[in-house]
């Protein structure tokens, strides 16, 4: 049976509809946390709160102005809600840029700014990051992303700073290519920019950098968030962990 370490926990996790972030509120529900499902897509909001006996916020994250004055009652959060957009830097559009520095680095930055109030007068609280190992490393055609995960690094790093007095850890997850749907929505657009079939996607540039080749199943991603969450993980903070096959390590 699984413990339920987190039966008096309140947690929020973005993008929690599908991939990292579904598989994120399972883990969380499963040991007794009461789980808020924030994603654009309210039905799929609905559906995923449902399933985990949450409850769901459909927002869009990307329209920062409307998080200004937002305060959030919770002991964890999961920044994971996340787009990818892949072009060469004089053919990225500058929108589209602007879009993910918003959705990816600006709307983190002001849910942790929205939850440290409540967690700092409890004592408590987890901060966890969804970054990637674009957020150590970078690669070609993909500026914005690698751009915000790199942000993300330093916002979870001042988080953890400002954070250990009250009891309040923040780090970041780093995965290679994980099985979602964001990273199936990459293989056409990734195929024209590099000039390859699609059928070669995965196989000449997902997994090229990572010795172990497969994907990251959305489930390891989650158990590493499980552990950072539990009282076990209290000295852990201002760390980025890698779940990359082996990427990081060249």
């Amino acid at each position: 049976m699984t413990e339920q370490d987190l039966s008096a926990r309140r947690a929020l996790v973005t993008g929690g509809a599908s991939g990292i972030g579904l598989a994120c509120a399972r883990e969380f529900a499963s040991r007794g946390a009461h789980v808020i499902i924030a994603d654009l897509n309210a039905d799929a909001a609905e559906d995923a709160a449902t399933a985990v006996g949450g409850e769901s916020w459909a927002v869009d994250l990307s329209d920062t102005a409307a998080l200004d004055d937002l305060h959030l009652d919770i002991d964890i959060l999961v920044n994971n809600a996340g787009i990818q957009r892949v072009a060469p830097l004089p053919e990225f559009d500058p929108e589209a840029f602007r879009l993910i520095l918003r959705l990816m680095l600006e709307s983190p930055f002001l849910l942790i700014r929205a939850a440290l109030p409540g967690m700092y007068e409890r004592g408590w609280g987890r901060v966890i990051n969804i970054s990637s190992a674009h957020g150590l490393r970078a690669s070609v055609f993909k500026s914005a992303y690698v751009a915000a995960k790199h942000g993300l690094e330093g916002l979870s790093k001042v988080t953890a700073l400002e954070g250990a007095p009250h009891g309040v850890t923040s780090n970041c997850i780093n995965p290679a290519y994980v099985r979602t749907p964001l990273v199936e929505k990459q293989i056409a657009d990734q195929a024209k920019v590099h000039g390859i079939p699609e059928s070669e996607v995965v196989e000449k540039i997902m997994l090229t950098e990572s010795a172990v080749k497969r994907l990251v199943e959305a489930d390891e991603v989650a158990s590493l968030a499980g552990w950072l969450v539990s009282d076990k993980a209290g000295m852990v903070t201002g760390a980025s962990y890698t779940i990359d096959g082996g990427w990081t390590a060249r």
